[in-house]
């Protein structure tokens, strides 16, 4: 049996499907991106999206012609409920993308049988919920499809990596004959991912979390490396001559590598996020509620800080993974997003305060008494 066929067999596991229904890309946005084209989206459909989301998401949609529409985010969730998702469909919506973030998934039942009422697709963005669930079905088993990311910091890395789970297999023959355009992962980029992998499981500390974050940040935006997102990824809605490129067998190999161990992971996330939470609601701060923590996997902690800038210096000097999802209304860009059909950042008013305040506290690792200590000396910053 290959790698790659094993990993399709172990993914399917987690997701209580058959191996048939998995499909597997060099990013997650690439199986976006497939499962839209395969459903027929295009010129002059609508795709609903939240404000709160990485830019990724709508250059998937505008590379193929389709206009992303927003919905501002529900401040309890940060993800739209299924009243404000209603006044924004159209008789031009053609897909609804059900957000997972964070590891939280809500209403997603809600939305996929109102959508399906009105015979809107649904595509949920699990790229934060692999291994989690909803309502006790695996994140992904609402919708016509989800994609899932394996990027850094994933509920588990390949490095870089994605794959789709197609539920309605409806578009199944669609979706085959889109893939076949697919364009094969070259020899140097199976080695420079294999070198980042590496790299990243030995050099990666407390210590030296920072100044390689944002080394490989500049050198994966400039194109030196291979990184999340690079280049015109990030600054433009044109999309990249090698985007659609297919899975590698580095990207299989590390998969399968790292499954063994995702159940520990996702149960000592769990742990440290319910210390975290029960932290935050000691002390007054933002936490999430007792009725959202059945569906949550908590691949981050998000918190609103005062002043992030503050916080996050302080965070550098005490050697804090702090993360920085989302700190845009498009993750990560920064300025003007007209260019992606926002005009006015202000029209979304939750997500546009969110973004101007969030930071994310790592719930993996077993240093949950040295987050606390840190947080203990500065909780004046927390809201």
């Amino acid at each position: 049996m290959s790698e790659k066929r094993a990993y399709q067999i172990e993914i399917s596991r987690f997701l209580s499907t058959s191996p048939e229904q998995i499909f597997l890309y060099w990013k997650g946005r690439v199986g976006l991106y497939a499962i839209l084209k395969a459903m027929g989206i295009g010129k002059g459909d609508d795709v609903l999206l939240p404000a709160f989301t990485c830019v990724v998401v709508p250059n998937a949609i505008l590379y193929l012609g389709a206009r992303p529409v927003y919905v501002d985010v529900n401040p309890a969730t940060f993800l739209p409920d299924l009243d404000s998702i209603k006044k924004s469909v159209t008789k031009n919506t053609k897909c609804i993308l059900v957000q997972n973030t964070f590891g939280l998934s809500h209403q997603v039942d809600e939305i996929c049988g109102f959508a399906k009422e009105n015979n809107i697709y649904t595509v949920e963005d699990c790229t934060h919920g692999f291994g989690g669930t909803y309502k006790g079905k695996p994140n992904g088993s609402f919708s016509d499809a989800a994609f899932y990311s394996t990027q850094w910091n994933k509920p588990f890395s390949t490095g870089v990596g994605g794959f789709v789970y197609l539920r309605n297999t409806k578009f199944k023959a669609d979706l085959i004959e889109v893939n076949k355009s697919l364009i094969p992962v070259t020899a140097q980029k199976n080695f420079a991912l294999s070198v980042l992998i590496f790299l990243n499981q030995y050099l990666i500390s407390d210590f030296t979390y920072w100044p390689l974050l944002k080394l490989y940040r500049f050198l994966s935006k400039v194109g030196l490396v291979i990184g999340s997102s690079s280049g015109t990824e990030i600054t433009s809605t044109k999309m990249p001559s090698d985007f659609f490129m297919a899975s590698s067998k580095v990207q299989h190999r590390q998969g399968l590598k790292a499954l063994k161990t995702l159940e520990n992971d996702l149960q000592l996330r769990k742990e440290n996020a319910l210390k975290i939470n029960a932290w935050m609601r000691e002390n007054g701060k933002r936490n999430v509620d007792d009725g959202f923590i059945p569906n949550h996997s908590f691949l981050k902690y998000p918190v609103l800080c005062k002043d992030r800038a503050v916080f996050t210096e302080k965070a550098t000097e005490s050697n804090i993974q702090l993360g920085d999802w989302f700190n845009s209304l498009l993750h990560p860009v920064q300025g003007s997003l007209a260019p992606w059909g926002i005009a006015d950042q202000k029209e979304f008013p939750v997500a546009h305060r969110a973004s101007k305040k969030i930071l994310n506290l790592p719930t993996d690792g077993k240093k949950y008494e040295k987050l606390q200590s840190f947080l203990e000396k500065n909780k004046a910053s927390i809201e």
